[in-house]
């Protein structure tokens, strides 16, 4: 199973005692980050489930696509992020950001699909047709790094989040 995820996961991990912002604030990056945290620790949980018998998860990042998710930003301040972006890849000596297109967008999902071994990518995160590295905390990473959070594989937190689906749904899975 290819469960699409985010690099975006990078801006929060879950709050399981407070999914619906009742008792914080509301961040749209972090409820972002947030849900794409939940879509990888889903693909863990899900291959630690079902990895007996065959069947493997894992969760890919499709890299930066023009997708409708821009038509609620603020045009100004989504170029202000594409400038800081352009300014880190100018630092690392690398060209500016370019959006991927649809088919190098999805190119990763078929490589997880059909050309990656199940078992070494069953429960990771894979980004540009490969398995992504763990990046410590403490590394500043951009919107355009590469790297997965440990806690967005730890596999503690993808049992919690699974048992914290089925309440929400009232549902044993």
């Amino acid at each position: 199973m290819i469960n699409l995820a985010s690099a975006g996961h990078r801006f929060a991990n879950l709050d399981l005692g407070d999914p619906n912002f009742e008792r914080t604030a509301y961040d749209p990056w972090v409820a972002y980050g947030r849900s794409k945290t939940a879509n990888i620790l889903f693909a863990v949980a899900f291959d630690l489930r079902h990895r007996d018998h065959g069947i493997r998860a894992t969760a890919v990042h499709p890299g930066g696509i023009q997708t409708e998710l821009g038509r609620h930003i603020d045009q100004a301040y989504w170029q202000a992020m594409v400038d800081q972006m352009n300014k880190q890849l100018a630092a690392e000596g690398k060209g500016p950001f370019q959006y991927k297109t649809i088919p190098q967008g999805a190119a990763t999902s078929v490589w997880a699909g059909f050309v990656a071994s199940a078992e070494e990518i069953g429960g990771r995160y894979c980004e540009n047709c490969h398995i992504s590295q763990i990046v410590p905390e403490d590394r500043q990473l951009s919107v355009i790094s590469e790297g997965v959070r440990a806690y967005a594989l730890d596999p503690k937190a993808a049992q919690a989040l699974w048992k914290k689906s089925e309440e929400l749904v009232g549902e044993r899975f």
